[in-house]
């Protein structure tokens, strides 16, 4: 059973939810306010080496596209950058955000991120400040690194501030 994690932006606090299911089709309520409106987040992970990752018959609605090699000594060494990367995200330097965006992007299976991602990228890279991105853009920033609309925090998409919750609830 899959455990997934959810922030919620009115309490500031990140939540473990262990799921009956794959993929479920409802968000859950935060257990400590009832907010409904959690945000998803990206977990921390970990790999067992030498257990293959059952790969889908076919690509449908409900598989999507296939995932990484997790397996991949390249594919774990790069996650685990990722992670370290994500925990010293500079908001404040633009061409830091653009280099963990691309890394992420990267490693994330061709078509499975948007088109204006690579734009917003670029304009990162050239030094762009966010903000005017934001505004140009929409959220595609914030959507990309899993952060709440319209809320920014010293990590530039609104997860600054949030404490862990040690509990495991239902989802």
């Amino acid at each position: 059973m899959p455990i997934y994690e959810f922030a919620c932006p009115k309490c500031r606090r990140i939540y473990s939810f262990l799921s009956k299911r794959v993929n479920p089709d409802r968000t859950p309520v935060c257990p400590r306010c009832g907010n409904k409106d959690l945000i998803k987040q990206v977990s921390r992970f970990s790999f067992v080496k030498g257990v293959p990752e059952p790969k889908p018959k076919t690509e449908g609605p409900d598989t999507g596209p296939d995932l990484p090699d997790f397996d991949d000594p390249r594919v774990e060494r790069v996650m685990q950058e990722l992670e370290r990367d994500m925990e010293h995200l500079d908001e404040n330097n633009p061409r830091h955000m653009a280099y963990v965006m691309r890394k992420m992007k990267d490693l994330m299976p061709p078509g499975s991120v948007p088109k204006e991602l690579d734009v917003a990228i670029k304009r990162l890279e050239a030094g762009e400040d966010p903000e005017k991105i934001e505004e140009d853009m929409g959220d595609v920033l914030g959507d990309f690194l899993g952060g709440p609309e319209g809320e920014d925090d010293e990590f530039g998409g609104g997860m600054g501030g949030y404490t862990r919750d040690e509990g495991l609830y239902e989802y």
